[in-house]
């Protein structure tokens, strides 16, 4: 855990304090790994995607005695983890990224490798290797026809029941649950502005069309494609003319290519970034470690940006109403004074704290005070042979307002323009009525129609938390429960019912109750679903700790 040189003698002690806390966690809470004896399993499940969620939602089921297979359409596992810069890290300190209680990290705040480390130890330990199905997109998710199975379950959510489940032609056998773990982040997504070279954008989407955990569109292309050197030698010889002027000459990237060789072009050079948001402010400061002469940000709206300081981002996460409130204004002063020293002009004008997902960043601004990266509000109109037409704009306004039209000069064009979300179109549509498709789900990641069916992680919008930490093992346990106990299963008028419940107490909310929570708001829907079901709480220690319900040893 890297410490500043300040701490001297104490850095050892406080990083050597660190990675005790992570011991203790891993005591008390780490669910047992399989052992080499003959389980007899209490159900089948299927976790869809082998990327963070995925791993550590299988490696919970096969530890309390459910059978598990991983489907995986790349050839790896680690899914966004594993096709990103190598420089990316966790924005949040890494006691907040605890995607298994297993985990242990060296730092508080760790990069790509040691993230994707930790994810295939957890899947080496708890046995997944002979789990995982590589290269398998799914296609197609089937209900059973109940007479077609052997006993004869109750298979109506109406009466205590839940659906059986086959993947794709059925070949892996039946399941008693879908865990969908697709994330929200697929293919890089790319923008086909005026000016780009002919063909430039189908090229890169067809490079980047391999299927993702979802068996639709990978997680971030890799970006050390080897294909990128080539392509770049001939931008010049393809790039078009039109009415409005000649296609961009130079190099062209995605945020998310900025580990390529492509990317060493950068060095000495200026760096227009066209997207304000976390793949935006990451590539400002990849470029510049990468020797950049200057970054210029063109932001078509403005985002929060929060520092990276655990104490800090979990008081903000500890908001319970998971909208804007009356006095939210209090964070967000006590920010602009702090954290926007001297750039004030920075501060969104219309968007609050709790409406949206914040950048949690410490170094960008640093950037913008020293005038390393510029930070220009405003419109692309299109990209020109030596920059970008820029429809430029004072704090105040909002996207297309008119403004003054300038071309920002560039060598290098970044397009921060963020991922495609990755699709669930091989689920049942019936599963998802109208009014009651992501997010509006109960406890916004259970199916309303089935429970049977769990999407963890892959249906938010917007969040202030984490997507790696203790929820991921709580909703797989909460499925394994209603597998176990029909008594603590809820009806889809109940789930619907949660809904409606959460649309009444957040009405007015921007976009909608359930497009942005808080963690703290998360946390509450998860102790209430016992609270309000006396009948559940004798499961409270397991859902909420991963006490009890062992596997259990054939006879």
């Amino acid at each position: 855990m890297p410490l500043p040189n300040a701490l001297g003698p104490f850095a050892s002690l406080i990083a050597a304090f660190y990675v005790l806390i992570q011991k203790i966690i891993v005591l008390v809470f780490k669910p047992r790994p399989p052992r080499n004896e003959s389980p007899q399993y209490r159900g089948r499940i299927a976790v869809v995607g082998a990327g963070l969620s995925g791993i550590s939602s299988a490696a919970h089921s096969i530890a309390h005695g459910f059978d598990v297979v991983i489907f995986e359409a790349n050839d790896k596992i680690g899914g966004i983890w594993a096709n990103v810069n190598s420089t990316s890290g966790l924005q949040l300190n890494s006691l907040l990224y605890r995607f298994h209680p297993a985990v242990v990290w060296s730092r508080g705040f760790p990069f790509r490798d040691e993230i994707l480390k930790e994810i295939s130890r957890i899947w080496k330990e708890y046995g997944l290797e002979s789990k995982t199905r590589f290269n398998t997109p799914v296609t197609v998710v089937q209900r059973v026809d109940p007479s077609s199975l052997e006993t004869d379950p109750d298979t109506d959510p109406w009466k205590n029941g839940h659906a059986r489940w086959t993947i794709n032609d059925g070949r892996e056998g039946v399941f008693d649950a879908i865990i969908v773990t697709v994330g929200t982040c697929g293919a890089p997504k790319w923008v086909n502005f005026k000016g780009l070279p002919d063909g430039f954008v189908e090229s890169k989407r067809a490079k980047t069309s391999h299927t993702g955990e979802a068996g639709i569109t990978n997680d971030r292309e890799k970006s050390s494609d080897s294909d990128e050197d080539s392509h770049s030698e001939k931008r010049t010889e393809i790039h078009r003319t039109d009415a409005e002027g000649e296609a961009f000459t130079g190099p062209i990237l995605h945020s998310s290519e900025l580990d390529s060789p492509e990317a060493s072009q950068v060095q000495g050079k200026t760096v227009v970034i066209v997207g304000s948001g976390a793949s935006g402010v990451e590539a400002a400061e990849t470029a510049l470690e990468r020797g950049a002469k200057q970054c210029v940000m063109i932001a078509r709206d403005d985002k929060w940006i929060i520092p990276r300081n655990m104490f800090i981002d979990v008081l903000i996460a500890m908001q319970p109403f998971g909208r804007e409130m009356p006095l939210s204004f209090i964070w967000e002063s006590f920010l602009r004074k702090w954290q926007y020293r001297g750039v004030e002009d920075l501060v969104p004008a219309h968007r609050g704290l709790f409406e949206g997902t914040p950048v949690v960043n410490d170094n960008f601004l640093s950037h913008v005070r020293s005038e390393a990266c510029r930070y220009i509000r405003g419109d692309t109109r299109r990209l020109t042979s030596n920059g970008v037409l820029v429809n430029t704009r004072t704090r105040t306004s909002r996207p297309e307002d008119k403004g003054e039209e300038k071309v920002i000069p560039a060598d290098v064009v970044v397009l921060a323009t963020g991922f495609e979300r990755p699709s669930t179109d091989f689920l049942p549509r019936d599963l998802f009525p109208e009014g009651y498709s992501q997010p509006d789900l109960y406890l916004q990641n259970f199916s309303t129609e089935d429970w049977s069916v769990l999407l963890t992680n892959s249906s938010y919008i917007n969040a202030i938390g984490t997507v790696g930490h203790f929820h991921i093992g709580i909703y797989t346990r909460i499925l394994l429960v209603l597998l176990l106990d029909a008594g603590a299963r809820p009806t889809p008028k109940d789930m619907k019912l949660w809904v409606d419940l959460v649309r009444y107490l957040k009405r007015g909310a921007k976009g909608g109750a359930l497009t942005f929570f808080t963690y703290m708001e998360l946390t509450i829907w998860l102790v209430l679903f016992h609270i309000v079901r006396p009948d559940r709480l004798p499961w409270l220690p397991f859902v909420l700790f991963g006490w009890g319900v062992l596997p259990k040893s054939a006879k």
